[in-house]
């Protein structure tokens, strides 16, 4: 075989790669093994949220994070699927488990629109506020929702855009809780 035919070959392979990336909802934009450093983020008074900052991802424990917004409609539909997985293990002592936003809170919503938001579509854990972007930039995050598990070296191990259901979210959490 040619060198041209195995250059094209692999090329192909990329491309196809990309689309089922694409295809399923999985993007991994920084790669599995990056980590990310930790970023003090201030948390609301909502259900399941005390007002305060959070340091996220959380070494040495596995971090279940979910970027949303309020005007989004996919991020409401993901609400049940996420409440579901935060009681089953959501609550674990060796897992950080939240919600961030990365609107312009302050500008045009407000901490009480978030909050209002979150009582509606049955929030029950920590939720935060991205303000000046740190983590979404950290993560690459560009769009919502966007969930990410990081194990507890603060390694990403997913990270997927779009509606997922509670077997596509509670399987890399399981992974990652069982370092596998």
């Amino acid at each position: 075989m040619r060198r041209r035919d195995l250059l094209a070959g692999a090329a192909a392979l990329g491309a196809s790669g990309v689309g089922a990336a694409y295809a399923t909802g999985y993007i991994d934009p920084l790669g599995l093994a990056a980590t990310v450093e930790p970023i003090e983020l201030e948390t609301i008074d909502a259900p399941g949220s005390q007002a305060g900052t959070l340091s996220v991802p959380e070494r040495g424990n596995v971090t279940v994070l979910e970027f949303f917004a309020t005007w989004c409609g996919v991020c409401a539909e993901q609400m049940e699927p996420m409440g579901a997985v935060y009681d089953d293990i959501g609550q674990h002592p060796d897992v950080q488990f939240l919600s961030v936003t990365n609107e312009p809170v302050g500008r045009t919503v407000t901490r009480s629109d978030v909050a209002t938001w979150w009582i509606d579509h049955d929030g029950r854990w920590s939720v935060a506020l991205d303000n000046d972007l740190a983590l979404t930039e950290a993560l690459d995050a560009s769009g919502v929702p966007y969930t990410y598990v990081l194990d507890d070296s603060n390694a990403i191990r997913y990270a997927g855009r779009g509606y997922k259901s509670v077997d596509e979210l509670l399987e890399p959490i399981e992974r990652a809780v069982d370092g596998v």
